[in-house]
C-alpha cells in the first residue's frame, strides 16, 4: 500500500483565521500545466492527479505590506526619502523575511529563512511556516522526527479555539503521517481521526467540497495505511474505497487515474485473499486502460497479470491462464525482462493447478537459468518446481529443491523479512503435503518469530499460529496447540473481524482441544462461539457450519447436557437434509448419532464418536468475504 501523499493548501485566503494575518497561502502546489487556471479554480480540476508536486509554491498575503511611495519637492526638485517609523520599520523587516521564505526552494534554504522568521514573529505567527516547512519535509520522507517537530508547532499555532479550519485538519493530518512514519501508530490514528471528523465538520458547515476533497482523500489513504500497519485490514478496506469514490467525483469518468485506484484497490482486496471483491474493481481498471492505452499497453498487461491472480484465487485456472499468457505478450514486446519473468512463474503455479506438472516443470526450468543465483525469486521458482513434483510423488526432488529454496531465503530473512516468511509459510505446506508434519511446524514458528517483529503482519501472524496449533492438534500435542490458537483468534479477530469465518475455525479446533483435554464445558463454550461465527459468515448450511454444530451436540453430550446435545444434532439433520441427495451419507449419519443421543439419555452405552477439528480452509473459496493470509493443505483434513 501507498504512502499516502500531501495534498493541497488551496484558495485558504477566503476562510482567513483572524490571529494569522501575515502568512495566508493563497496556494498549496503549483502546476505548470495548469497555470492558466483561474486562482479560485479547484486543484481537483486543475491538476491530472492527487500526488504531490515536485516543487511547492506559497505565496503569502502581506496585508501591511510596506510599498515605497517616494514623492519629489516641487519647490526644491531634490528627492527626500521617506522617514520610517519604528513600526513601520518593523512591517517592512517582517515582509522581507516572509518574502525570503516563500522564495527558498531547498529545505537548507528554508531553514534558515524560517530560522531568521523566529527573531522577529512570535511564536503563534509562525504557524502556516511551521506547517510549509513540516510538509517539506514529510514530503522527503527522511526526517519524520523533524516533520513531526514543525507539525506540532503549527498545531499550537493553528489549532486555538473549537470552530473547524482546514488548515487545522491537513496539520492534523501531517501529524498522522509523521507519527506513522515512526510506527507511533496509535498516535497517528488519534491524530487522523480528529482530521477525519473535523472535514466531516467543514462539508456539513457548507465548506467548498473541491478544498475538503484533497485533504480528505489524503487522510483517508493515510488512515489505510496506519489500520494495514496495526493489522486491521477490513478497516482498511473501507478508507480505500472511500479514497476511490473520492476520486470518482474529482476526475473525468474513465481517466488514467480512475484506472489505476481501481487496480490499485483490486489488490488490496487480493492482499486479503477476498478475490471476489477483488474481480470487479480489476475488471474496471483493465476496461479504462484498454480504452485510454490500447491493448498493448503497459498498464493493459499488468491488469491481465492481477486478473489472472484473482483468476486463480477464484480457481478458474484456465481463465487465469488465458490472462497470463496475454500478459506476457505485452510485456515481452515492451522488454520488461523482471516483470515477464515473474508473469512465467504465476503461469507455471496455473499449469500444476491445472494438473499439468510436466509442463510447469520444463518452464520453470527454463525461467530458473535466468535467475540471479541468491535472488529470493529464484527460490519461488524451486518452491513451484517442488510442488509439482510433489503432485507427482517425486518426494526425493521435491525435498531437494525445498532445500536449495531455504538455502536462498536463509540469507536474505533481515532484508526481507516479509517476503521471506511468505516463502517459508509456502514451503512448509508442501512438508505438510507430504506428512512430514515436524519439519513443516519448524518451517512454521521460525515465520511466526519473523512475523512477530512486523506489525503491519499481524493477519499473517495470527494465520500462521492457526497453522501451527492445527498441526499441534493434528499429531497429539494439544497442551501445546491451545496458546497457539488462543493467540490466533484474538490476531484474526483484530484483522478480520470477531465474526470472519477463520476466527470460527480456529475456536472449533480450540473446543477439540479442549475436549481432548476432558474439559468439555470449556469445550462447549468454544464451539457454541464457533457456530455463531460459520452460521453468520458461511451460513447454516455451510458444511463447516454443519460440523460444528455436530461438535457442539458431543460436547453437550460429554457434559451430559443431553437435551441440548439433542436439540442440536436435530439442527445438524435439518441441514444435512437441505443438501439433498449429495449429502445422503452425511444425513444418515447425523440420524445414527441422533438415535445413539437418545439411548445415552436412557441411560444406554456413551457416544464415542471423535469430535472432529477443522483445518483452516485453502485460499479461494469465493462466496466469502475475505480469508486468512496463509491457507492450510486441504488433504490433511483427511487424517482426521
Amino acid at each position: 500500500m501507498r504512502k499516502a501523499p500531501i495534498s493541497y493548501l488551496s484558495h485558504i485566503s477566503r476562510h482567513k483565521p483572524q490571529s494569522f494575518a501575515p502568512f495566508l497561502f493563497r496556494n498549496y502546489i503549483s502546476d505548470p500545466s495548469s497555470s492558466s487556471s483561474s486562482s479560485s479554480s479547484s486543484p481537483l480540476v486543475s491538476h491530472t492527479h492527487l500526488k504531490p508536486c515536485a516543487k511547492t509554491h506559497v505565496l503569502f498575503f502581506k496585508p501591511n505590506q510596506f510599498r515605497k511611495n517616494p514623492f519629489r519637492n516641487m519647490d526644491t526638485l531634490v528627492e527626500r526619502p521617506t522617514q520610517l517609523s519604528s513600526r513601520q520599520r518593523k512591517v517592512k523587516q517582517k515582509a522581507e523575511l516572509e518574502e525570503a521564505f516563500e522564495s527558498a526552494k531547498t529545505t537548507e534554504e528554508m531553514l534558515k529563512a524560517f530560522k531568521d522568521m523566529e527573531s522577529a514573529f512570535d511564536e503563534g505567527e509562525l504557524g502556516l511556516a511551521s506547517l510549509k516547512l513540516g510538509l517539506k519535509f514529510d514530503q522527503e520522507g527522511e526526517d519524520p522526527e523533524k516533520t513531526l517537530s514543525f507539525a506540532s508547532r503549527a498545531l499550537k499555532a493553528l489549532d486555538k479555539d473549537d470552530k473547524p479550519s482546514l488548515l487545522v485538519a491537513m496539520t492534523l493530518q501531517l501529524m498522522g503521517s509523521a507519527n506513522y512514519n515512526l510506527k507511533r501508530f496509535n498516535d497517528s490514528l488519534g491524530y487522523l481521526n480528529r482530521a477525519n471528523r473535523l472535514l466531516g465538520r467543514l462539508e456539513e458547515e457548507g465548506f467548498s467540497g473541491e478544498d475538503v476533497m484533497p485533504v480528505l482523500h489524503a487522510v483517508q489513504l493515510e488512515l489505510a495505511n496506519v489500520k494495514t500497519a496495526m493489522g486491521r485490514r477490513e478497516e482498511a478496506l473501507g478508507n480505500l474505497r472511500k479514497c476511490l469514490e473520492i476520486k470518482e467525483v474529482t476526475f473525468e469518468k474513465d481517466s488514467r487515474e480512475l484506472g489505476k485506484s481501481h487496480r490499485d484497490l483490486a489488490e488490496a482486496y487480493v492482499a486479503v485473499l477476498n478475490f471476489k471483491e477483488a474481480l470487479p474493481y480489476c475488471m474496471k481498471a483493465l476496461e479504462i486502460h484498454k480504452k485510454q492505452l490500447g491493448q498493448n499497453s503497459v498498464e493493459v498487461a499488468h491488469d491481465r497479470r492481477l486478473l489472472g491472480v484473482i483468476y486463480t484465487g477464484l480457481e478458474e485456472h484456465k481463465m487465469a491462464l488465458e490472462q497470463n499468457q496475454l500478459s506476457q505478450k505485452v510485456l515481452k514486446n515492451w522488454g520488461l525482462s523482471s516483470d515477464l519473468l515473474r508473469a512465467k512463474i504465476d503461469a507455471a503455479n496455473m499449469e500444476i493447478a491445472l494438473g499439468k506438472y510436466d509442463s510447469a516443470i520444463e518452464s520453470l526450468k527454463g525461467v530458473v537459468q535466468e535467475m540471479d543465483k541468491d535472488s529470493e525469486t529464484r527460490a519461488m521458482v524451486f518452491i513451484s518446481m517442488a510442488k509439482a513434483m510433489c503432485h507427482q510423488e517425486k518426494f526425493a526432488d521435491s525435498k531437494r529443491c525445498l532445500e536449495i529454496a531455504c538455502g536462498i531465503l536463509d540469507k536474505k530473512e533481515t532484508t526481507s523479512p516479509v517476503e521471506v516468511a511468505e516463502a517459508y509459510s509456502e514451503i512448509s505446506m508442501q512438508y505438510e503435503t507430504m506428512n512430514e508434519f515436524e519439519t513443516a511446524i519448524s518451517l512454521l514458528k521460525r515465520t511466526l518469530a519473523m512475523l512477530e517483529r512486523l506489525p503491519q503482519e499481524q493477519h499473517s501472524e495470527g494465520s500462521v499460529s492457526a497453522r501451527i496449533g492445527w498441526l499441534l492438534l493434528l499429531t497429539g500435542k494439544v497442551q501445546q496447540a491451545i496458546p497457539y490458537l488462543e493467540s490466533a483468534a484474538e490476531r484474526l479477530k483484530e484483522s478480520f473481524g470477531s465474526k470472519h469465518f477463520g476466527v470460527g475455525y480456529i475456536y472449533n479446533n480450540l473446543g477439540a482441544a479442549y475436549l481432548e483435554l476432558d474439559r468439555p464445558q470449556s469445550a462447549a463454550q468454544m464451539f457454541a462461539v464457533a457456530k455463531d461465527i460459520m452460521d453468520v459468515s458461511l451460513g447454516p448450511h455451510h458444511a463447516d457450519s454443519i460440523e460444528a454444530c455436530q461438535n457442539l451436540s458431543k460436547a453437550y453430550a460429554a457434559t451430559g447436557s443431553y437435551a441440548f446435545a439433542i436439540e442440536f444434532q436435530q439442527q445438524v439433520i435439518d441441514a444435512w437434509e437441505s443438501h439433498g441427495s449429495s449429502a445422503e451419507d452425511e444425513f444418515k449419519e447425523a440420524h445414527r448419532l441422533l438415535e445413539q443421543l437418545k439411548k445415552k439419555a436412557r441411560g444406554a452405552s456413551p457416544n464415542n464418536h471423535p469430535v472432529k477439528a477443522l483445518p483452516l480452509p485453502h485460499a479461494s473459496v469465493s462466496s466469502r468475504s475475505s480469508e486468512p493470509d496463509i491457507p492450510v493443505s486441504q488433504n490433511l483434513s483427511s487424517t482426521n
